[in-house]
């Protein structure tokens, strides 16, 4: 099937989205055009605004729109916890347990030798300085549970004097190999609670 230019350029970008391959992403511009122009027009301003106006927390490095996001700017929040985990998602999905009162450090992904992403990538410098800074004396570290993930935790782990500072793991209920974003509050919430020393 011959498409315009800008029509195939649409179906193009709209793949960069995860789990949309090709077909995906052309039912999506169809759909757009041919049903929801109003629709689109706002995805298409609220995309413009949010890359404009969305930057990186100085502190955690989730997404904010001024220098501290709401957490890191919410000084009732226990100084001496902090969880570390691998992407904003997987920190919206802690919050939403309802159960976690601490702060965060984002890694913004995982280590990974073979993609070229090192410790400086992900924020290790940043994340012990604010472990110091804040006084952390229980850092939980929920990466996810899967190869990488553990191997970030433990080159963390490490790291961070175990005299000063206990280094703990969310519990039961955390499937292996999955990722934190998926699993429901309850969930999270149980494996919060029952959170066990990190066997560093």
């Amino acid at each position: 099937m011959s498409l315009s230019p800008r029509l195939e350029a649409l179906i193009d970008a709209l793949q960069c989205l995860p789990g949309v391959g090709r077909k995906s992403a052309q039912r999506m511009a169809f759909q757009l055009l041919e049903r929801d122009r109003s629709g689109a027009g706002a995805l298409a301003r609220q995309l413009d605004d949010a890359l404009a106006n969305i930057g990186r927390c100085e502190r955690c490095q989730t997404f904010a729109e001024d220098a501290l996001c709401p957490v890191c700017a919410d000084d009732r929040r226990d100084g001496s916890l902090m969880c570390v985990v691998e992407s904003p998602a997987d920190l919206a999905a802690i919050e939403q347990s309802g159960d976690y009162r601490g702060y965060y450090f984002v890694l913004l992904g995982h280590l990974s030798p073979i993609d070229g992403i090192g410790p400086e990538d992900i924020g290790v410098d940043q994340l012990l300085a604010q472990i110091h800074e804040r006084g952390v004396t229980e850092l939980i570290m929920a990466t996810n549970a899967t190869v990488e993930g553990d191997a970030t935790a433990h080159y963390i782990a490490d790291r961070v004097d175990p005299e000063t500072v206990t280094i703990t793991r969310p519990a039961q209920g955390l499937p292996v190999g999955g990722e934190l974003g998926g699993v429901d509050g309850g969930t999270l919430s149980h494996a919060l609670r029952g959170r066990r020393p990190f066997a560093g």
